[in-house]
């Protein structure tokens, strides 16, 4: 065979097997989203994640949203963590508020991998809200109305999944514009 058609397949063939890891999953932070690649690897790449993966770190998190799940993360945005009163995420990243900092996050991950339909199937059984028990002890309210997930915290914040289905290779990301609180 001529060396620069096996280039051409050899081309092809890599950008076919790169195309697939990223299959119909949506671009979040102005990045694309890899299929094969954990949750933090993903949220690295993320723009709009950066004080999440800055949090997740200092909470020393990193290891377990890389294990194998699965996981499903509300993954709050820049925009969300500044909806907070100014000072509270500079407070949460000090060493001495790690504990909070761990319930606050973890509060944000469900140990299964829930996609949206499967989710609003859920949230129909139950007769409209449907009760979320998260990784981190808290209990959240999951609704939706049309095609939009909203998500009702402990302290009665509304979150709104603004892009959902997220898959990653130990579980799937929904992107939520605000971060969820437990019960004060």
């Amino acid at each position: 065979m001529h060396k620069s058609l096996i280039v051409a397949i050899s081309a092809t063939a890599l950008l076919t097997t790169a195309c697939a890891a990223v299959s119909d999953n949506p671009e979040v932070g102005g990045a694309p989203m890899y299929e094969d690649k954990t949750i933090v690897e993903n949220a690295l790449n993320s723009n709009d994640h950066t004080t999440l993966v800055a949090a997740v770190k200092a909470a020393g998190l990193v290891d377990t949203l890389q294990s194998d799940g699965p996981f499903t993360v509300f993954a709050p945005t820049n925009a969300a963590f500044d909806k907070l009163p100014s000072g509270t995420v500079e407070t949460l990243l000090k060493p001495e508020n790690k504990a909070t900092l761990q319930k606050i996050l973890t509060c944000h991950v469900i140990a299964a991998k829930a996609l949206s339909e499967p989710i609003k199937k859920m949230i129909d059984q139950d007769k409209g809200a449907l009760p979320v028990k998260t990784v981190g002890g808290c209990e959240f309210t999951a609704m939706y109305s049309g095609d939009k997930i909203m998500l009702k915290d402990g302290q009665g914040n509304i979150a709104n999944v603004t892009i959902k289905d997220v898959k990653q290779s130990n579980g799937v990301i929904h992107v939520i514009d605000t971060v969820l609180l437990p019960e004060s």
